[in-house]
């Protein structure tokens, strides 16, 4: 649900978290009970620097990689097992 700001006139600013349906009906203050205003207050957007876009923008991109022939014997070796390989040996 979103949270919403209210301000009372006699306790101040405080935050309740509501859903869209009822954003605009009366809010109490939690404190003293009395009818709170809902504030309207600016979305908070930051600049990116132009550099770091352009690494995220870079990085986001899949990368192909080639798996190489090249086999681990020892690992499999050690690894390999017969039958069901998610059942645990006893």
């Amino acid at each position: 649900m979103p949270l919403y700001d209210f301000r009372c006139e006699a306790c101040g600013v405080f935050e309740q978290s509501r859903s869209m349906q009822t954003a605009n009906d009366p809010m109490f203050c939690p404190t003293c009970q009395a009818v709170a205003k809902r504030l309207i207050s600016a979305v908070g957007i930051l600049k990116t620097p132009t550099q770091l876009s352009k690494r995220v923008e870079q990085s986001a991109e899949p990368r192909v990689v080639q798996r190489t022939t090249q086999h681990n014997h020892l690992a499999h070796k050690h690894n390999h097992h017969h039958g069901r390989p998610w059942a645990i040996g006893h």
